[in-house]
C-alpha cells in the first residue's frame, strides 16, 4: 500500500495530511483491517467545529459501528461524498480516495502531539 510519509497519526488510528492550514483526515489501513468490510460512512457536516479527540464522523462495518475522531481542533471545510456513496473506499484506498473530511486547523501546535510514521508503526506492532 502506498502510504505518504508526511502523514501524522492519532492514537485512535486516524491520519492527517497537512497542507498549509488545512488537514485531510482519514482512517489508517490498520483501522480498516480491524473494522473489516465497511458498509456505511457519515462524514461530518461542513461548518462543524470539533476539538482534537472529539467525534467527527461515524463508520459502520459488518461487525461494528466506530466513531472517527478529529486529530486536531478546527472547522470542517469539506466532506468526501465518495465515501458516502461507496464506503468500501475506506477498505480499498484508506490513504487516497477514502479520505473522510478536510478541516481548517485552529491550533497547529496540536500537530506535535500526533505520531510520525515510525512511532505509529511501533504502536501497531
Amino acid at each position: 500500500m502506498n502510504v505518504p510519509e508526511n502523514l501524522r497519526y492519532s492514537e485512535s488510528h486516524e491520519w492527517i495530511l497537512v497542507e498549509g492550514d488545512t488537514g485531510t483526515v482519514g482512517i489508517t489501513d490498520h483501522a480498516q483491517e480491524e473494522l473489516t468490510d465497511i458498509v456505511f460512512a457519515e462524514p461530518p457536516a461542513i461548518g462543524k467545529k470539533v476539538a482534537a479527540g472529539e467525534v467527527a464522523a461515524v463508520v459502520e462495518s459488518v461487525k461494528a459501528a466506530s466513531d472517527i475522531y478529529s486529530p486536531v481542533s478546527g472547522e470542517v471545510i469539506e466532506r468526501n461524498p465518495a465515501v458516502e456513496l461507496d464506503p468500501a473506499l475506506l477498505n480499498t484506498d484508506p490513504f487516497g480516495a477514502g479520505w473522510i473530511f478536510k478541516i481548517r486547523i485552529a491550533n497547529p501546535a496540536e500537530l506535535s502531539a500526533l505520531k510520525d510514521p515510525a512511532a505509529y508503526r511501533s504502536q501497531i506492532g
